[in-house]
């Protein structure tokens, strides 16, 4: 076990305990302008630093789909003077960690380092996120590896149904296209195509940072500069929200394999809007809350028809969605669909109990503190925090939304949200009797 693993390992255990409420987040700005949160945790020679850069894939230009997904991919394959290799070497030797990814909304950067080596480690980090190489043998090496991903997706009915269900609710929009992009789009990326996407989503302006660990501010702030001072502030990428109207019913995309895969929606809540919290808890009562909730009980328990079922609110940036997905063998999926849409109008009409509510309260106030117990969890959610605009108080209030809430409050919300006619369902597979 590695001297890294070895910290994360005795770190999960020391905050494993920890209240959400007991956090203690300072809402800071760098010397250079960049404002970040903290919390100090000394105990644990670690530091997590969480980045999240607003724009992410919505932001490809058409033609071009998938160029913020390869150019991330591209961050830790050389950078400066280094090549891959040198860099990954130069990593390893000050025992780091760093993570890129892309999704619809942001680019999301991720780091580890040990306390005392703080200062090359964050070093590196820098030089990845300003100075990339974009060598033309690590671009090609990692294309193929996302074309690899393009190919096996076409046999994958779980990834499929997701991406046509977006297409279908999207199809004027980035949300319908897939982040990773197509073979075609994604083959035809030049370097100066990764060059220009790099210059467009990593920048200041906007960017949401969270520190956590054996840093004092001072420290922190100096850390802030020295990862992002070098980049450009450039601005704010526009999010125009918009109202979206799935189209409703079933539409099947066959694929010669022995289980479906559907995934359904609908317009769902902003993350500001009133009424989330109420929306929040009556999903973990509907299909949010594993074994406990009535979908599983329904699908599952009383007729064995799959062996899980889910759904979920997804705000997005630009949008908002309420989806959920079952996967079973294609004789079962009718009437799998069929017992969801009656759930789900189930709730439309009749809302909850006292008792399934006084359940789900328990359990999501019960479960919370679980999200805090590593400096990196900690830090992630403090940069969730910052995209949704909570407020760095949200730790101390959340437990109280929820225990608000009433069986009033997700009769109106079910009322208003939960539209079983309006279900957009797209099913994967040789579904038998759809």
């Amino acid at each position: 076990m590695g001297i890294f693993t070895r910290v994360i390992a005795a770190a999960t255990v020391a905050m494993a305990a920890w209240p959400a409420a007991a956090v203690d987040i300072q809402e800071r700005t760098s010397p250079g302008g960049i404002p970040f949160w903290l919390v100090e945790e000394p105990s644990i020679p670690i530091v997590a630093l969480e980045i999240s850069f607003p724009g992410g894939s919505r932001l490809d230009a058409e033609g071009q789909q998938g160029v913020t997904n390869l150019m991330t991919g591209l961050l830790e394959e050389g950078a400066g003077d280094l090549d891959a290799t040198a860099f990954a070497i130069a990593r390893d030797d000050v025992s780091a960690r760093f993570g890129f990814s892309s999704g619809r909304d942001s680019v999301e950067v991720s780091a580890r380092m040990l306390a005392d080596q703080l200062e090359p480690s964050s070093a590196l980090l820098a030089l990845a996120l300003s100075e990339p190489r974009f060598d033309e043998n690590a671009i090609a090496r990692v294309r193929g590896q996302v074309l690899s991903q393009i190919a096996e997706k076409e046999t994958n009915p779980s990834t499929q149904a997701r991406e046509t269900w977006f297409a279908r609710a999207f199809p004027d929009h980035p949300y319908g296209r897939p982040r990773e992009g197509s073979a075609e789009t994604v083959t035809a990326i030049t370097r100066d195509d990764l060059a220009a996407a790099h210059g467009r989503v990593l920048r200041r302006t906007g960017v949401h940072v969270a520190v956590v660990g054996a840093i004092d501010a001072e420290g922190a702030g100096a850390l802030v500069d020295r990862v992002l001072g070098a980049l450009p502030e450039g601005a704010t990428p526009d999010a125009e929200f918009e109202q979206i109207a799935p189209p409703p019913g079933v539409f099947v995309q066959e694929l010669d394999v022995p289980q479906s895969v559907a995934i359904f929606g609908q317009q769902g809540l902003k993350r500001d809007d009133p009424d989330f919290i109420p929306a929040f808890v009556m999903n973990h009562i509907l299909g949010g809350g594993g074994f406990s909730s009535r979908l599983i009980t329904e699908v599952r328990e009383k007729r064995g028809l799959a062996y899980s079922t889910y759904a979920y609110l997804s705000p997005l940036d630009e949008a908002a969605v309420y989806l959920g997905g079952v996967s079973t063998a294609n004789a079962r999926i009718s009437e799998s669909l069929e017992v969801i849409q009656g759930e789900w109008r189930r709730m439309a009409e009749d809302g909850v109990s006292e008792e399934e509510l006084g359940k789900a309260k328990r359990y999501l106030t019960g479960a919370f503190p679980l999200r805090f117990d590593s400096n990196a969890k900690i830090a992630r959610y403090l940069v969730f925090m910052q995209e949704e605009g909570l407020g760095s108080n949200y730790l101390e209030i959340r437990n109280g939304l929820i225990e608000a809430v009433t069986v009033e409050d997700i009769e109106r919300v079910a009322g208003r949200l939960m539209d079983p006619d309006a279900l957009s369902i797209v099913v994967v597979g040789k579904p038998a009797g759809l």
